[in-house]
């Protein structure tokens, strides 16, 4: 039996980030942070593009829109502090015709209400940024997007948790909530006071355990980038296309990464088990099926058109078909350029299961017993630091109320506290 006052589940970065604000705030309390691979960030943390998001996508009263600027800022001076590799090369987003000319224009709507410095540039003035790119009539550039190494950072924010005082026990993963509360997992028995659930692709699973994620479940996407043989500084900038603000993902771009080199992508091919990373590596049956289960009524009744998004998702599995959707954005791209598929992510993406929509903002449910990360995908490894405080300021909330309970919430609902606009779900702290 092991005791501590807090069990942090899952050593990605922001799980990193809680224990050690955690670590902070309770000066004298025993964190315990347990990670079922034998190293940390062996998931989405190290597998992401390695951007560091501006904060302009999101409209103004989400939680992505609150953290994403201040995460950019603060994850630049860390990476600054700790002599980290850091691209500050920006990024330009481009039109492909009139039509997108709207978007561009409520992109830079949503970066004024969010404080997101960006330029409005000419196409005339986006040639000089990058000689290479095409847009119509105009473009944004955005100079604090960046890039960074997201493996070197989340393993240089795990030493800092460890001198800090975290314990990080590598290689356990949780199994069950027992009656008694206790946790068990597969090396030892934990007795804690309080349980954050930063699981990721597991986290709904996690929550079930506990009585919350009734109404969730992740729903697997696989992303895959495919790397330019051009050398470092061929292309001077990161380059995104405008993006369908209805659904999460940000359409084929080209990352500049931390090094000067060029990636496309990332597709978002759905997944049929939650870490298909290759081949049937790590296949489970029963998630096979749950998980096929719910694309099947998604592809007939989804509140978006899941249809035409995996469709055209799959298509992205071709070299061919992912390098002619990145030439629209670049002058002179060359198939023979792009040979090399890097290393595959799998974003855990949470879906409505009543309204079956995916989840644009992050997610958290808890109580006075724990708390439980249901959604933090990108820009979670930007938002990581801020958000991580975020999240221990709602656990002392529960833990301080009378009731245990966060004395902000809306009780309505069955204690869900919800809003909807633009046909999105906003974050959600639940009760239980």
């Amino acid at each position: 039996m092991i005791t501590a006052d807090f069990l942090v589940i899952g050593g990605g970065i922001v799980g990193i980030n809680v224990a050690r604000e955690l670590n902070k705030k309770y000066s004298k309390a025993r964190v315990v942070l347990i990670e079922k691979e034998n190293q940390c960030g062996e998931h989405a943390s190290g597998r992401n593009s390695g951007v560091l998001h501006a904060g302009f996508y999101y409209t103004a009263d989400s939680l992505k829109a609150k953290f994403t600027r201040l995460g950019n800022q603060l994850m630049t001076e860390y990476c600054l502090k700790k002599k980290l590799p850091l691209n500050r090369c920006g990024k330009l987003v481009v039109a492909k015709d009139a039509a997108d000319l709207a978007q561009l224009d409520e992109l830079l709507r949503r970066g004024a209400a969010n404080g997101v410095p960006l330029e409005a540039v000419t196409e005339q003035e986006a040639m000089r940024i990058e000689p290479r790119v095409k847009t119509f009539a105009r473009a944004i550039f955005s100079p604090t997007t960046s890039s960074v190494d997201p493996v070197r950072v989340t393993l240089a924010m795990k030493e800092d948790a460890v001198r800090e005082g975290v314990e990080i026990k590598t290689g356990v993963c949780y199994l069950k909530k027992l009656k008694n509360g206790d946790i068990q997992t597969s090396t030892d028995t934990y007795s804690v006071r309080y349980v954050v659930n930063s699981a990721g692709l597991y986290a709904d699973k996690i929550a079930v355990d506990f009585g919350f994620s009734e109404e969730y479940r992740i729903l697997p996407f696989k992303g895959l980038y495919l790397y330019s043989e051009e050398p470092a500084g061929a292309i001077r900038t990161n380059i995104y296309p405008v993006p369908d603000l209805r659904n999460p993902f940000l359409g084929v771009h080209f990352t500049v990464t931390v090094d000067g080199h060029a990636k496309i992508g990332p597709t978002a091919i759905p997944a049929f088990w939650r870490e298909q990373y290759s081949g049937f590596g790590r296949f489970k049956g029963g998630e096979f099926f749950e998980i096929l289960k719910r694309q099947t009524g998604l592809f007939f009744l989804a509140g978006f058109d899941f249809r035409k998004l995996a469709a055209e998702e799959i298509q992205k599995c071709s070299r061919a078909r992912i390098v002619s959707l990145a030439a629209l954005l670049l002058r002179d791209v060359r198939s023979g350029d792009y040979q090399r598929w890097g290393r595959p992510g799998i974003r855990a993406q949470l879906v409505h299961i009543r309204t079956r929509r995916l989840e644009m903002d992050f997610v958290i449910q808890g109580d006075n017993k724990s708390l439980h990360i249901l959604n933090a995908v990108s820009p979670g490894f930007t938002c990581a630091i801020p958000f991580s405080r975020y999240v221990c300021d709602r656990i002392d909330g529960f833990l301080n109320s009378p009731w245990g309970r966060d004395e902000n919430i809306n009780r309505r609902e069955y204690g869900i506290y919800r809003t909807e606009r633009d046909q999105r779900t906003a974050p959600v702290i639940s009760q239980g």
